[in-house]
């Protein structure tokens, strides 16, 4: 598989995951996003961070 196809798959896979918790429990995903509306944008930087040193942090493993 190209880089292309990969990107791909990777998008597809992202938006099944995505899709996940507000189909099984769209109620508490409606609760999480009504917390997420309360915390500060340092807040929401830093977990967006974490989340994406996670990312990275997989990538680098699956190399």
């Amino acid at each position: 598989m190209d880089w292309s196809g990969s990107l791909w798959t990777a998008f597809g896979l992202m938006l099944v995951l995505e899709g996940l918790f507000p189909f099984v429990s769209p109620a508490g995903w409606r609760r999480l996003f009504t917390q997420l509306l309360a915390l500060r944008d340092g807040q929401i930087r830093f977990c967006a961070l974490l989340s994406m040193l996670a990312g990275a942090l997989v990538l680098l493993l699956l190399r």
